[in-house]
């Protein structure tokens, strides 16, 4: 409030109460009306006081605040970055930010920078290189981010320390070059791979599915670092890989692995890899895979039958006058095998089967025999599929 609307407001002030005081000593038989007339005029005079009064408050009201800075436009920095690394290829992936930091959307996008280091990585310096930052989808008002990759190809000089680790980060920026920061860090190691085996093949046995390559050589001794042969397979028309078995490197000349968890009649496809696994701490070590060979396929058909049972023998025995030859035989240990068929003749005669249906269990028990005879027996396994091995070696009996 400014000195002069104080001053007269305070005049005012002391003239009102002059006047109350002189009116209080007035006559009762004064006229009223006169009186009247001087209470409205200063009461007019009050009043317009106090509406300059108010608008002087209501004017410095409208005093403009402290003007706020314009927004810098960064992006967000990426909190998403993952790596993986397989051969001399590091495949980055992260989300690519929609909105700055301010939680605008953002409206002006620039490149995003990738960068590497080995070691620690504190800032950028010299990108590796630089890629379109993928723009979110509409609507603008809630933009979608929306995901995106970089595969780095690894120089040689990436891969001289075998114990180090590669620091990967990325930086978007706006259209004026300027970040918010970098991204969170990932590392991989950068510890040299071997080519995959040449000629890998696989072929279906009876014993499950052989697969065979060229050994790789061993690049010599290198302190803290071995290698091993891993192979895995998948099903058609399946993404999912398993590991189907590992072997060190320099097991054997002539590397080799069988496949014995498969199921039969069913197309798979093989591939394999060296992987050089890096010492570390005490009971733990860092893989590294190299490049995978190309894949092998196979259709499991079960055209084998089961072994051939063994160790079949023959004893005659009776009960309550009732003649018959007990059968035993070692049994067979295929996980598709359905049963076996049992086979007899007389001297000189012809085998025929005796069983109607197939026998679950390695004994069958002969009630169809006759006294003086000798009998010949003979045992055959047949799986699942129908297909059946050849007949056992024959056990014979004479029935007294």
């Amino acid at each position: 409030m400014s000195a002069g609307f104080g001053s007269i407001f305070k005049r005012e002030r002391i003239k009102s109460k002059a006047t109350a005081a002189d009116k209080s000593v007035l006559p009762t038989y004064a006229s009223t009306g006169c009186s009247d007339r001087l209470l409205s005029l200063r009461l007019i005079r009050t009043i317009s006081l106090v509406s300059l009064l108010g608008a002087s408050l209501l004017t410095s009201c409208g005093t403009p605040g402290i003007p706020l800075p314009p927004s810098l436009e960064l992006p967000k920095p990426v909190a998403d970055l993952h790596a993986k690394r397989k051969g001399d290829k590091v495949y980055l992936t992260w989300t690519a930010p929609a909105r700055t930091t301010d939680r605008q959307p953002i409206r002006h996008f620039g490149p995003t920078r990738i960068c590497r280091r080995a070691g620690l990585l504190e800032t950028c310096g010299a990108a590796i290189t630089e890629v379109p930052t993928v723009p979110p989808k509409i609507p603008a008002k809630n933009p979608t981010p929306q995901p995106q990759s970089y595969t780095d190809t690894l120089p040689q000089s990436a891969l001289m320390n075998p114990s180090a680790n590669l620091t990967y980060a990325v930086e978007v920026m706006n259209d004026r070059g300027r970040s918010a920061g970098l991204s969170n860090k990932v590392q991989v190691p950068a510890a040299p791979t071997l080519a995959p085996p040449a000629n890998f093949a696989a072929e279906v046995t009876a014993d499950g599915v052989v697969l065979s390559w060229v050994p790789v050589s061993n690049p010599g001794e290198i302190s803290g670092l071995h290698y091993l042969y891993r192979i895995y397979r998948r099903e058609e028309n399946s993404k999912t890989e398993t590991v189907a078995g590992e072997l060190q490197l320099d097991s054997t000349p002539n590397p080799g692995f069988v496949d014995h968890n498969l199921e039969w009649e069913k197309k798979y496809l093989y591939h394999a890899d060296v992987v050089t696994l890096v010492a570390g701490k005490p009971g733990s070590e860092t893989k590294v895979e190299g490049d995978d060979t190309p894949e092998a396929a196979v259709f499991t058909h079960d055209i084998f039958p089961p072994a051939v049972p063994s160790g079949l023998q023959a004893v005659f025995s009776s009960e309550n006058e009732k003649l018959f030859v007990d059968l035993i035989w070692n049994p067979n240990t295929e996980s598709d095998l359905a049963g076996y068929n049992i086979f007899r003749h007389e001297e000189g005669g012809s085998s025929i089967k005796i069983n109607s249906e197939l026998v679950k269990l390695p004994a069958f028990r002969d009630l169809n025999v006759s006294s003086g005879k000798k009998y010949y027996y003979s045992v055959s396994a047949v799986d699942v599929r129908g297909n059946e091995s050849a007949r056992s070696e024959e056990a014979n009996e004479i029935v007294p």
